[in-house]
């Protein structure tokens, strides 16, 4: 079964990620393509097992459909895929990815004009085409007969999008302050487009989990606390002023200060709004998901600006950042992207700009940190992950969606929201959020509060009531 979530179609390798399945989705997008006369296409992969094998399968369906086909033929990270379906003035484009998914998990992200995810809307119809459709009913070319007949180009967009990123941060700056800078790649793909930028800019860099690995050296390919372990000893016992992780196909990213502390995505996220609006005197709103910190909330009111809040998925950001000319969007899962760039999550441009930010402050994270959270208050977030079999989800399904039911909880309630999932406001300003993973068989829940105890005691309240 092909069913696409926030992320895009993702399955265990050898249960519903095959190669007839990729086949079918293939020859599903390239009906929809053919009826809107788009005939070019661009395709990368990562680093996970059978993702070059995959998107050989998708590009000789493209390429039997008479569909031609840019192909990426060494590791990308995804943002630079989004960023040729841009620059190429393309409809759509792929890479093939799970991101930060287990080891057993590949999965296919499809992009549309702008190099931004595919919507809602295009994804359904995706799947529409795919269910019209069987095996017997695709058409496919030979991949080195593809080439010889120039179906599919190889391509290799590097140097425009590291020229690119590059022109777009204050490269003097970095270069005046001469970082030392620790890169933990997760055995994924940036370290050669991140370490080429940073050395542009004369830092020093060392990197650690850089070699090819699919099992990702038994870890999840996820940059979070529990993850960059030896990447946050490393930078305090080597002494360097950052350390950058980076999921499996670097849109995303997690960030050790000088002192050994995890930077959460939400304060990475704050950090840049607050330092391209004080320090840079740019100006705009800024776009977040339901589960993302209210801290920008209160950097935006600072700053006289809006805080729009989306469904979870960077497709809504992305949207809304159009339609508002917004600064900057993100999700506290560490995906963001900055006005004038790609419309999706890019790691490697956002680690670019965290250096920019210490070189022309002068000013390690830790300090920048103390700087937002004086003027604006404190905002702490618990975040847990709960697993359940089917028939577990319908229960809960019942509880949360259909009878609209929630905890007494500790803190008055201020109101609910049903936007995307559950979410429970509180007249303290705290929230807390239960929402069903896109990616995952996932019970994801999410507090936020002045004090770390308050945000973990009402995810506990809300885990004994739903008895998960």
């Amino acid at each position: 079964m092909i069913k696409f979530g926030t992320g895009g179609w993702r399955a265990i390798i050898g249960e519903d990620f095959t190669k007839s399945n990729l086949q079918l989705l293939a020859q599903g997008l390239a009906n929809k393509m053919i009826k809107e006369d788009a005939n070019e296409f661009v395709l990368g992969y990562d680093r996970r097992f059978l993702s070059e094998k995959s998107a050989k399968w998708i590009a000789e369906v493209m390429a039997g459909n008479g569909i031609k086909v840019y192909f990426i033929n060494r590791i990308a990270p995804t943002p630079m895929i989004m960023f040729s379906v841009k620059e190429m003035n393309l409809l759509y484009g792929a890479a093939i990815t799970a991101s930060h998914n287990p080891a057993d998990y590949n999965g296919v992200k499809v992009f549309t004009e702008g190099g931004r995810d595919a919507s809602a809307e295009i994804t359904d119809e995706i799947e529409a085409e795919v269910n019209k459709i069987s095996l017997e009913d695709v058409k496919e070319m030979n991949f080195d007969k593809a080439i010889k007949e120039e179906k599919v180009v190889i391509y290799n967009p590097f140097n425009d999008y590291i020229d690119t990123i590059i022109n777009l941060v204050d490269l003097e700056a970095i270069k005046n302050k001469q970082l030392r800078i620790l890169l933990d790649p997760m055995y994924g793909v940036s370290k050669t487009s991140l370490q080429t930028i940073l050395m542009t800019a004369r830092c020093e860099v060392e990197l650690i989990h850089d070699r090819h690995d699919t099992l990702f050296g038994g870890r999840l390919p996820s940059p979070s606390a529990e993850t960059l372990g030896r990447l946050k000893n490393d930078v305090v016992e080597k002494g360097f002023d950052l350390g950058i992780g980076t999921d499996g196909d670097a849109d995303r990213l997690g960030i050790i200060d000088e002192t050994g502390n995890f930077i959460h995505p939400n304060e990475i996220m704050a950090l840049l709004y607050y330092y391209l609006m004080k320090y840079k005197g740019w100006s705009g709103p800024v776009v977040r998901n339901l589960a993302t910190t209210h801290l920008l909330d209160k950097i935006a009111e600072g700053f006289g600006q809006e805080c729009y809040e989306v469904p979870v998925g960077f497709k809504h950001i992305s949207s809304k950042m159009e339609e508002t000319d917004a600064l900057i969007g993100g999700e506290s899962s560490g995906g963001l992207t900055i006005r004038g760039h790609i419309k999706g999550k890019d790691g490697v441009f956002a680690a670019s700009l965290l250096v920019e930010m210490i070189s022309v402050t002068n000013k390690h994270l830790s300090k920048l940190l103390e700087e937002i959270h004086e003027q604006f208050g404190m905002f702490e977030m618990a975040e847990h992950g709960f697993g359940f079999d089917a028939n577990e989800k319908e229960r809960l399904l019942k509880i949360l969606y259909t009878d609209k039911k929630i905890p007494e909880f500790s803190f008055e309630v201020d109101r609910v929201s049903y936007m995307d999932g559950v979410k429970v406001f509180f007249k303290n300003g705290g929230w807390i959020i239960a929402r069903f993973s896109g990616t995952e068989p996932l019970l994801r829940v999410f507090a936020e509060m002045d004090c770390i105890e308050k945000a973990e005691k009402v995810c506990t309240e809300m885990k004994d009531f739903l008895n998960i």
